[in-house]
């Protein structure tokens, strides 16, 4: 497993567990070899620095495993291609790999052998990590019961506490029997000629194999004859909205389709107005809909953060909203709906489409599906529509059918039990005294030499000469330029951008929050997240959610906080509005975004559901993020724009909307709404960008002008709240034009700040930000190549393969550089590890190979794809023109070792800089008693 994206589906095969269990050591295993063409540990990463890779990754699903990666380079294509190849079919899996992968006894501390024998592995911290999050624990629950009788029963990522029971043998003989060409299947995209990769595919690895029968179908689950009910717990969570309605229940059924999005999407579907409008619960559970990933699907129903006395009225209403669709069925206008947003999905194009076809039909034609029939969606369409048409009461037939009828029913609840996690760790500690008993003094030796074996291996600089890289030549020396036409509708400022977007409109407006007044600025996120769901003009907010599900690609409004490129103390804030629409609903969409202006709706019944699911949301999606908010705390005091930031999205955010969620009354929070609709939509401080096709652009600007001219009531020229304003030009040709309007904090003072939030998870999230320089400073540049090498080279040692983190490293950004670690065993150790990383760097112990692998890895980010709904979008938020972003480019090839040296010295050693330091984990009595750290 790879990388910090841990997919919640899960292994190969039915029952793999029990066949590698029972396989006997020194049985011969076939078909594995060790071929050692790439002989070094960690290839992916390692090729992350040799190559211009867009995407590279490995998904664990429930019974199989994905390798995809994209390169917009056809050498690198064919580099990748072989390192992929070679260490599917033909890695070491080293008994040393085990151990550092998986997992391995061992002293706390290595090079003492009286310390004491603990658990330690990167995949074993990654699953306590991931069972930390309520809604994983939950998931996987369901899924194992809901499915008791094959592979889907166990967890395939591994149950924390199961991890110790696997053997190094039985991971070999697990992969010569999965792991071949006989159980594979390959999917390419893209526009290099398709014969030279079943060339390469077949030299490279299928003409060493002999054809087996891997005997890895999965069978289906046999169906029940009667409902079942179950329960489980879960560890109390100190951020939920509502400490005494922390209960989840969901009714879940084998089987299910399309119905799922018509049953539960948006506030139109039968069960948001039956469930989630009586507040029974703050939001759906995470499970909540239709899961293709297993080879029977199933359809999941019910609620999260609910009190226990409401389950069996939760239960009610599941079945008379089932019984109430079955009467009435589905408004034609939803199903409509429902239609043109599969339209609008097929026509927009990402810059990751070809992984989205290849997650799309994985799951199905991993079970023997026809993928080619998965994706040709117009014929589906073509053929629901007619079965509509035969049968009216066609979708009803199914509900009843799937839903009333199906006897294959399962309904888990769940509770927190305050001792969860004291269970947990008295669980794992008594696995681990049983492992230690069964010890000898001669084992004891054993594992401490072991361990000695294992950190000289980890501190050895390991020979990567061995894999395919590009060179810094086969960088582009220059970029493409993306013209733009910088005009104005009435008084506002409009950047138009012509780009073949396969007849979609793309919209966004910039309005600026300098005349907000400061006590306000809490509430923005809130504003943003519900101003587009709360009805507008004359239509309720369903009515409001029909419409835009029918007439557009989705509305949506953001927090946005721009860091200057030539000082520190100066940024942009601002909140974006975007959509897009086919083009024949151009006046549709321009519409519905002028009924927001003019009369958006503030009803408080409605604003306390959409605050109860956001702040489930925000307190849900710290285990996933944890490096982020941690992140952005450490920068928090280090500059005015990164203080903001942490207001707006950091752990500042989530505290704030639990105290939203725990008022009783909204009123005043409906007031404060409506104060701030006056100060940001608002065209006198507003730019907007069109992305169209030439064809479409003039009625585009049209448009543009007489939604305008409808919202120009609005228009006031209100006082920035800020004395300094800064003017920068939209167009550089044109200095006296339009501008943005920066803050400039010229008396900010960054203070070094450390702060630990005690969160009950059993893992840690660690982060250092030091203040640097910004965008346009020469050093810059070092500072980017630096945080990808210290990475590669360093961190990535220290943090994942000794420290067995999930993952760490360093990034560059805002002005600010910053450390962090991720799922992470240890605390103060990892920085530690950060200062130890900024020693190796100012000793100028790394090669030019090292320093071009780190600038191939900045320029994989620089010259990622983008999508031609995104072209010109640096320029209109950030101001950065081509000529600015070809400077950076320059730099960035002429970055040298002594540039590196000096950066490290001048920027990053101790003493030089400003810096932040938060830590989010579990209970921590060495810093609560350092005076030192604020705890919160």
């Amino acid at each position: 497993r790879f990388s910090g994206q841990q997919h919640t589906r899960k292994l190969k095969s039915t029952s793999a567990r029990d066949r590698a269990l029972q396989y006997k050591p020194g049985e011969q295993i076939h078909g594995f070899t060790v071929r050692e063409k790439y002989p070094c540990r960690d290839p992916f990463f390692k090729m992350l620095n040799r190559s211009l890779s867009t995407f590279m990754n490995a998904f664990t699903a429930s019974d199989y495993t994905m390798y995809p990666f994209s390169t917009q380079n056809g050498k690198d294509f064919q580099n990748l291609l072989s390192v992929y190849l070679d260490a599917v079919f033909f890695p070491c899996l080293r008994e040393l790999d085990f151990w550092q992968e998986g997992w391995r006894l061992e002293n706390e501390n290595p090079t003492d052998p009286s310390s004491p024998l603990v658990f330690k592995g990167v995949v074993f911290n990654e699953m306590k990590g991931a069972f930390s999050d309520n809604e994983s624990v939950y998931a996987q629950h369901l899924q194992n019961k809901l499915h008791p009788d094959h592979t889907y029963s166990v967890v395939s990522g591994g149950e924390p506490l199961a991890i110790p029971d696997l053997t190094w043998d039985q991971l070999r003989q697990f992969h010569a029997t999965h792991y071949h060409p006989s159980n594979a299947r390959f999917f390419t995209y893209g526009d290099l000629p398709l014969e030279q990769h079943l060339k390469q595919i077949e030299e490279e690895a299928l003409s060493r194999f002999d054809r087996i029968n891997p005997n890895t179908e999965v069978p289906s689950q046999p169906h029940w004859s009667s409902p079942r009910e179950d329960h489980v717990t879960c560890s109390p969570d100190a951020l939920a909205p509502d400490p005494a309605k922390q209960n989840t229940l969901c009714v879940s059924y084998l089987l299910g389709d399309l119905l799922s999005s018509l049953m539960i999407s948006g506030p139109n579907s039968p069960f948001y107005k039956a469930l989630i409008e009586p507040k029974i619960g703050t939001d759906f559970s995470s499970v909540v809909g239709y899961d293709g990933s297993t080879k029977d699907a199933s359809f999941s129903v019910g609620l999260q953060g609910m009190a226990e006395t409401d389950t069996e009225r939760v239960k009610e209403i599941i079945s008379q909203t089932f019984d109430h669709i079955i009467e009435n069925g589905f408004e034609e206008e939803r199903i409509e709906a429902l239609l043109h947003k599969i339209e609008i999905q097929m026509k927009h194009q990402s810059t990751n489409f070809g992984l989205s076809l290849a997650s799309y039909i994985a799951s199905s034609w991993n079970h023997d599906g026809d993928p080619v029939e998965l994706l040709q969606i117009n014929e589906s369409v073509a053929e629901f529509r007619n079965a509509l048409k035969e049968n009216p009461r066609f979708l009803q037939e199914k509900v009843k059918h799937y839903f009333k009828e199906n006897t294959h029913r399962l309904t888990l609840s769940m509770s927190t039990d305050e001792a969860y996690l004291e269970k947990q760790a008295k669980a794992e500690e008594e696995k681990l005294q049983k492992k230690i008993q069964a010890l000898s003094d001669s084992d004891k030796k054993e594992i401490y030499e072991k361990g000695l074996e294992l950190l000289s291996a980890q501190s050895e600089t390991q020979d990567v000469s061995c894999l395919p890289a590009l060179k810094v030549s086969d960088i582009e020396p220059t970029m493409p330029v993306t013209p733009v036409q910088i005009g104005a509708a009435g008084s506002v400022p409009v950047q138009y951008c012509e780009q073949p977007t396969n007849g979609l409109v793309y919209f966004r407006a910039m309005c600026s929050l300098n005349s907000l007044p400061q006590d306000l600025k809490l509430y923005v996120p809130l504003f943003c997240s519900v101003i587009t769901k709360m009805g507008c003009g004359a239509l309720d907010y369903r009515q409001q959610a029909q419409q835009m599900e029918l007439r557009t690609g989705g509305m949506s409004v953001s927090t946005q906080v721009i860091s200057d490129f030539d000082h520190l103390d100066m940024y942009e804030q601002g909140v974006l509005l975007s959509s897009s629409c086919l083009e024949r609903n151009l006046p549709h969409m321009f519409q519905l975004w002028s009924d927001i202006f003019n009369s958006p709706r503030f009803d408080e019944e409605r604003l306390r559901v959409l605050v109860m699911m956001s702040a489930q949301e925000l307190a849900n999606g710290i285990s996933y993020s944890g490096h982020s908010y941690a992140m952005t705390r450490a920068g928090r005091h280090l500059t005015p724009a990164a203080d903001l930031t942490e207001t707006f999205g950091g752990m500042e955010q989530v505290k704030f909307m639990k105290r939203i969620a725990e008022m009783t009354d909204l009123s005043q929070v409906i007031r404060t709404l409506s104060r701030i609709k006056k100060h940001l939509l608002n065209p006198d401080s507003m730019r907007c960008a069109v992305n169209a096709t030439p064809q479409k652009m003039s009625d585009t600007a049209a448009q543009l002008e007489s939604f305008l001219k409808e919202v120009a009531e609005n228009k006031k020229e209100r006082r920035p709240t800020r004395p300094n304003i800064i003017e920068r030009p939209l167009d550089t040709v044109n200095p006296t034009g339009p501008s943005r309007k920066l803050i400039s904090e010229p008396s900010f003072h960054p203070c070094p700040m450390k702060t630990f939030f005690q969160l009950p998870f059993p893992v840690n999230f660690v982060s250092e930000s030091i203040r640097t320089v910004p965008f346009s400073h020469e050093d810059y540049a070092s500072l980017c190549v630096l945080a990808r090498m210290m990475s590669a080279k360093f961190l990535h040692g220290e943090i994942r393969e000794k420290g067995g983190a999930y993952g760490g490293g360093a990034r560059m950004g805002g002005g600010l550089f910053s450390f962090y670690s991720y799922r992470d065993p240890n605390s103060v150790e990892t920085l530690s590890a950060f200062r130890k990383g900024v020693d190796w760097a100012k000793s100028g112990q790394f090669t030019q190979q090292d320093i071009d692998e780190a600038k191939l890895s900045v320029f994989s980010a620089v010259d990622s794809p983008v999508a031609p709904a995104d072209k010109g979008m640096g320029r209109f938020l950030n101001g950065l023109t081509d000529e600015m972003k070809q400077n950076h480019r320059e730099r960035l090839f002429a970055v040298t070792h002594k540039n590196l040296v000096e950066a490290a010295e001048r920027y990053l050693a101790v003493g030089q800089r400003t810096r932040g330091v938060a830590i989010l984990g579990p209970e921590n009595e060495a810093l609560k008693k350092d005076p030192s750290w604020i705890v919160k």
